[in-house]
């Protein structure tokens, strides 16, 4: 009899035999570079008998030379391939909040862990018989791709999360900063200010605030500061702010009159906000009236007229049937 181990293996080795294939005839398909450069080396050796020496020997060093360059590019295209994925890993963990240096390797060794762990928890459970093996181990993979999947949703649910937040917060830190100004202060210490009044209500803006300081204590202008805060966030709101204070600080205008406007577009935008919000309640609303509340308000008003009718037709009928 045919074991479920003679099973595993046999399609396990089917399929590292299909894959094989594949790489074989991946690897057997010819470069079109290469082969026009060979037509082309080949007509010109036709058309000039006479240096055919030359021509055989040009044409015998080509492909190599070829053959490196492409290697050569490949490898390139690679490492900028890969490096461009770390790069976009690295900016959307700092997007999600993770600014740590260690971030990426410790996002990649979970994904590997979530990939890993189910199916091998799942090998292990058909090994000592908790479950059959075939479907331990494709439930085990599904869970791995699941849980590969499922840290990228959400890294993207913490920076969706993150940007609501700041876009709450900005116009009552643009009002403070204004009357701050107008006050006086300078602007690290209108952002020290900030940064204080608006720990409680806004935390995560606080601490924002205080590094955009730090930064421009260490030397930065306030637009490249405040840029880079709305690189850390990839919020639209906080680009158009360090837009605004970077052409206040060219042209030499007035950083609160800059502000002060802004602060009143910054209101006006929260305002429309949150009647689209109020819309959108009322066709939200209406799928958990439909599904919840009307099934019980039916139950409640038919539900006696449906005993009635149970017990006037239908036993009525049962007992002239039976008499």
């Amino acid at each position: 009899m045919v074991t479920v181990n003679t099973i595993t293996i046999t399609w396990f080795l089917a399929g590292s035999g299909f894959i094989v294939l594949l790489y074989l005839l991946w690897g057997m398909r010819k470069d079109p570079a290469r082969e026009r450069l060979e037509d082309l080396t080949s007509v010109g050796v036709r058309g000039t008998p006479t240096d055919l020496p030359e021509r055989m020997r040009a044409r015998n060093s080509l492909p190599s030379v070829t053959t490196a360059d492409k290697s050569l590019n490949q490898w390139t295209s690679r490492r900028l391939h890969k490096q461009e994925r770390a790069i976009d890993l690295r900016q959307r963990l700092t997007q999600a909040g993770f600014y740590t240096p260690v971030a990426a390797g410790v996002f990649i060794a979970f994904r590997i862990v979530l990939l890993v762990g189910p199916a091998v928890l799942g090998f292990l459970a058909g090994r000592q018989g908790y479950l059959p093996m075939i479907p331990g181990i494709l439930f085990g993979a599904i869970a791995g791709i699941a849980g590969t999947l499922a840290p990228s949703f959400w890294l993207d649910h913490v920076k969706r999360s993150r940007q609501s937040k700041i876009r709450r917060a900005l116009p009552d830190a643009l009002d403070v900063m204004v009357v701050c100004l107008e006050g006086g202060l300078s602007l690290p210490g209108t952002l020290s200010r900030v940064a204080h009044e608006l720990v409680a209500a806004h935390a995560l803006l606080a601490v924002e605030l205080k590094i955009v300081e730090r930064q421009m204590q260490l030397g930065r202008s306030a637009g490249e500061a405040i840029r880079e805060f709305a690189n850390r966030f990839d919020l639209e709101e906080l680009r158009s702010m360090a837009a605004v204070i970077v052409q206040a600080e060219r042209i030499g205008s007035s950083v609160v009159g800059a502000l002060e406007v802004y602060a009143g577009v910054m209101r006006l935008k929260r305002q429309q906000r949150a009647e689209e919000m109020a819309h959108k309640a009322g066709v939200k609303i209406l799928f958990p009236t439909i599904f919840c509340i009307f099934p019980a308000i039916f139950v409640v008003i038919l539900g006696p007229a449906a005993i009635n009718i149970y017990h006037v037709i239908i036993l009525g009928v049962l007992r002239r049937v039976v008499h």
